[in-house]
């Protein structure tokens, strides 16, 4: 079941959801929009290892907005802070963004209960797209969880992206045991 924006307002107000910033115009009937940062990273090197720590360069949309080239993953992060206690977040690109050939996750459209940070985005584009930091970026949708949880992503020893930042998250592939 997709929580309604009644459901959602009422997860902010008991503190089970929380956005920062909130703006109630962004709150949909069944969503809530979240904006690109000004922060975007590319990795270093053009080949990556999986069981290397790859290593990021990060930059700042400038406010003529930056173009996004296609072939190149851009990693992107939301404004938006957000913490979910008993529900499962999921984020998923708004269509005005898919219309302009732009994907802002290549597989980790879910989120876990227990997730406190901000959402980075692995954007990659069809043809080249100017951005801008604060755009429209994608919406985060919630489900409803039945059952009791015992293992919060937040409190996970082997959880990888749990040290806040306002960053791009480079992939943590490489702490894996494989």
């Amino acid at each position: 079941m997709i929580l309604s924006d009644q459901k959602i307002r009422e997860a902010i107000a008991n503190r089970n959801i929380v956005i920062e910033p909130y703006i109630e115009s962004c709150l949909g009937t069944n969503s809530y929009d979240v904006h690109l940062s000004k922060h975007l990273a590319i990795y270093v090197e053009k080949e990556l290892d999986a069981k290397t720590h790859n290593k990021i360069s990060h930059f700042e949309i400038p406010e003529e907005g930056f173009v996004l080239q296609p072939g190149v993953l851009y990693l992107g992060v939301t404004e938006e802070y957000t913490e979910t206690h008993h529900a499962v977040p999921f984020l998923e690109g708004k269509s005005s963004i898919g219309r302009l050939g732009i994907d802002i996750h290549a597989t980790a459209g879910k989120g876990d209960v227990g997730f406190c940070n901000s959402w980075t985005l692995e954007i990659s584009c069809v043809q080249p797209v100017r951005v801008y930091a604060g755009m429209p970026i994608g919406q985060l949708i919630y489900f409803a969880v039945e059952g009791d949880i015992s293992n919060y992503y937040n409190k996970k020893q082997n959880a990888k992206y749990t040290e806040r930042t306002h960053l791009p998250v480079e992939s943590m592939m490489w702490k894996n045991k494989f």
